[in-house]
C-alpha cells in the first residue's frame, strides 16, 4: 500500500459522492437519491486520482501512518464533485450587449440573426481577431468558470465559419487545454451558421469535403485534439439531411456526436440524435414526445440549457418529461455572447426554479450526466476511488446552499482543486 498522498480533505461536514457504483450516468430514481456521506474525508494520490473517500473515523484508521503533501482541514465544509459544464461557446471577440436591449425591446432572435446580427456579428469580430486575442479571453472566462466550481468544460469553435478561423478557434482551445488547469472537451462547431453568401448545402458540402478532412490531418499530426462534432439543426440554418450528413461525416473520423437540436422550432433533432447514437443533444426546447421517447431508448443525453431559455424567453426545456421518460438529463451553461452566464450554481438554480428540477437532480445533471454527455464520466462527474481528484469545497455544512443561494458561490466555494492541487482559494467567509 502507498504511504505518500498529495493530500487528505479530513472531516468535512457532508462528501457528496454523487454516485457510489460507478454508474456512468443517473435517471431519475439515482439521481433522486445521490450518494452523500456524513462527516467525510477525501485522500488524493500523488497520481491526482481519488484512492480513498469515506467516512472520516474510518479513513483515519486506513492510513494511519501516511504521509500527506497538503492536509485541508474542512470541518463545517462540504465536498461536492468538480461541476461539469457540457455546453459553452468561450472563443470570440466582440461583445452583443446591444442586441440584449434589442432582446428585451421585443426583438426574436432569428429576428436579430436574419439581419446580420446574432452568430454573423460574432463572427466578422471573431474572424479579425488575433489567435493571441482569443487566448487571452478565453482564459479569463474559463478561470471565472473555474472560481465558480467547474473543473471540466465543453468548448465549441463555431465563430469562425470559414476553415480558416475555425482553426484558429480550435488551436487556440487546444493551448487552453495544455496550459489551464480546467478540463477541455473540445468541439468544432463549423456548422453553426450558415456563412453569409452560401446555402445551406453549398455550407454542407463545404465542411465535408474541405473542413473535416483537413482537421482530421491536424488531428493526427497532433496539432490539434477533438472531442466532438456539432451543428445547429435549425429551422432557416441546417436541416435534418444537411446535419445528419455532417455530423456522420464528423462520427466516421472519430469524433462524438454532439449536436444543437429542436431549440426554436421542431425539427425531429432528438429523433435524429438516437438514430445516430449520439451522445448528446443540448437545447430541446421544442423536442417532441416521440424525440423524448427516442433519446431515452438510445441513452442519448439531453443537454438542457436553462440560461437559454430564460434570456431568449423561450419555452422552457420540458426537464420533467425527460426525466420521467428515462432520458439521461444533463445541464450546461451555454456561455456565449448571446447567453452570457459562467456560473454553473446559477444554471441549477434556474433548472430548479423554472425546469422544475430538485437539487439534487441538478446537481447530478451538472456532474455525472454532465462528464458523460462529454465522454468523461468514467474519469469525471464523481467522488469515486480511481477518478480524477476534482472537486469543490463549499464554506457551508450543506451542499445544498450552492444552488439555494442565487448568485452566493462567489462567498460559498471555498477552494476548487483539480487532480488535487488547489487551482483557486477564496478568502471570503461566506455567511450562510
Amino acid at each position: 500500500m502507498e504511504t505518500e498522498f498529495r493530500l487528505l480533505v479530513k472531516n468535512a461536514a457532508q462528501a457528496v459522492l454523487v454516485c457510489a457504483h460507478k454508474e456512468r450516468y443517473l435517471t431519475k430514481a439515482g439521481m433522486e437519491t445521490i450518494a452523500v456521506i456524513e462527516n467525510a474525508s477525501l485522500v488524493i494520490g500523488r497520481d491526482g486520482l481519488i484512492k480513498a473517500v469515506g467516512p472520516a473515523t474510518a479513513i483515519a484508521s486506513q492510513f494511519k501512518g501516511a504521509t500527506f503533501e497538503k492536509i485541508i482541514d474542512a470541518e463545517g465544509m462540504c465536498i461536492i464533485p468538480g461541476l461539469v459544464d457540457a455546453h459553452t461557446h468561450p472563443v470570440w471577440a466582440g461583445d452583443r450587449v446591444h442586441e440584449f436591449a434589442l432582446k428585451l425591446a421585443g426583438a426574436s432572435y432569428m429576428e436579430i440573426h436574419q439581419a446580420g446580427g446574432g452568430i454573423h456579428f460574432t463572427v466578422e469580430h471573431t474572424r479579425r481577431a488575433s489567435a493571441e486575442e482569443l487566448l487571452v479571453s478565453l482564459k479569463q472566462r474559463l478561470q471565472r468558470m473555474l472560481r465558480a466550481g467547474t473543473t471540466l468544460v465543453e468548448c465549441k469553435s463555431g465563430y469562425g465559419l470559414d476553415l480558416d478561423t475555425e482553426i484558429k478557434m480550435l488551436t487556440v482551445i487546444e493551448q487552453a487545454r495544455q496550459d489551464q488547469p480546467v478540463g477541455i472537451s473540445s468541439t468544432f462547431c463549423g456548422a453553426h451558421s450558415v456563412p453569409k453568401g452560401k446555402t445551406a448545402k453549398e455550407a454542407t458540402k463545404d465542411i465535408i469535403n474541405v473542413h473535416l478532412p483537413q482537421l482530421k490531418k491536424k488531428v493526427e499530426n497532433g496539432d490539434l485534439h477533438i472531442d466532438n462534432i456539432d451543428v445547429f439543426c435549425e429551422k432557416g440554418v441546417f436541416d435534418l439531411d444537411c446535419t445528419r450528413a455532417i455530423l456522420q461525416m464528423g462520427s466516421s473520423m472519430g469524433f462524438q456526436i454532439n449536436f444543437h437540436g429542436d431549440e426554436l422550432h421542431p425539427m425531429n433533432s432528438a429523433e435524429l440524435g438516437a438514430e445516430l447514437n449520439a451522445l448528446a443533444v443540448s437545447h430541446l426546447e421544442e423536442v417532441t414526445d416521440e424525440g423524448i421517447a427516442a433519446m431515452a431508448k438510445s441513452k442519448t443525453a439531453a443537454v438542457l440549457l436553462p440560461t437559454t431559455a430564460y434570456m431568449l424567453r423561450l419555452k422552457q426545456p420540458r426537464a420533467r418529461d425527460m426525466l420521467n421518460a428515462g432520458v439521461i438529463v444533463a445541464l450546461g451553461s451555454d456561455f456565449n455572447p448571446n447567453a452570457y452566464c459562467f456560473s454553473m450554481p446559477m444554471v441549477m438554480h434556474l433548472a430548479c426554479v423554472n425546469m422544475k428540477m430538485s437539487m439534487s437532480e441538478a446537481l447530478a445533471a451538472s456532474t455525472i450526466n454532465a462528464a458523460y454527455a462529454l465522454g468523461k464520466s468514467h474519469t469525471h462527474g464523481s467522488l469515486e476511488v480511481g477518478k480524477n481528484g476534482d472537486f469543490v469545497i463549499l464554506q457551508s455544512s450543506r451542499w445544498e446552499h450552492l444552488i439555494y443561494q442565487f448568485g452566493g458561490h462567489q462567498e460559498l466555494v471555498k477552494y476548487v482543486l483539480v487532480k488535487g492541487a488547489i487551482v483557486y482559494e477564496n478568502n471570503r467567509t461566506a455567511d450562510y
